[in-house]
């Protein structure tokens, strides 16, 4: 059986999509543009699947069931930045011998991790943003 479908984006719902996407976009490095009236879109040129941002009117409720990774050379730099964007750091921390993860929230409470991956060589552990 042959391939069915590819991973083109992701969606999600929010009471500002412009807020969300203009925080995401400076995350990413991506460009915010209008997908539908109301609705937002951030792409990379990088090939990163695409965000929408759906305007809905309820306020998220509840754990994510589905979250983003983004992958960053240094965690702490990256919590300081997605503070200044907007974004929080919830104080949740996991250290996995391949790497760190920090959960953090976007401006509307979505959760979303990232991670610092490392690669060794030898004894040395260096950052690696794959």
């Amino acid at each position: 059986m042959g391939i069915f479908g590819r991973f083109a984006g992701v969606t999600i719902d929010c009471q500002d999509p412009q807020r969300l996407a203009d925080f995401w976009s400076a995350v990413l490095g991506g460009r915010v543009t209008e997908s539908l009236p109301g609705w937002r879109r951030v792409t990379v040129d990088d090939g990163t699947p695409v965000l929408t941002f759906q305007p809905v009117p309820e306020p998220k409720v509840g754990k994510a069931r589905l979250h983003l990774d983004i992958a960053v050379a240094d965690a702490d730099e990256a919590v300081d930045r997605i503070g200044a964007l907007g974004g929080r750091w919830t104080g949740e921390r996991h250290d996995y011998p391949e790497g760190a993860v920090l959960v953090m929230a976007d401006p509307e409470n979505n959760e979303f991790c990232v991670v610092q991956y490392y690669k060794t060589s030898g004894r040395k552990v260096t950052p690696d943003v794959a």
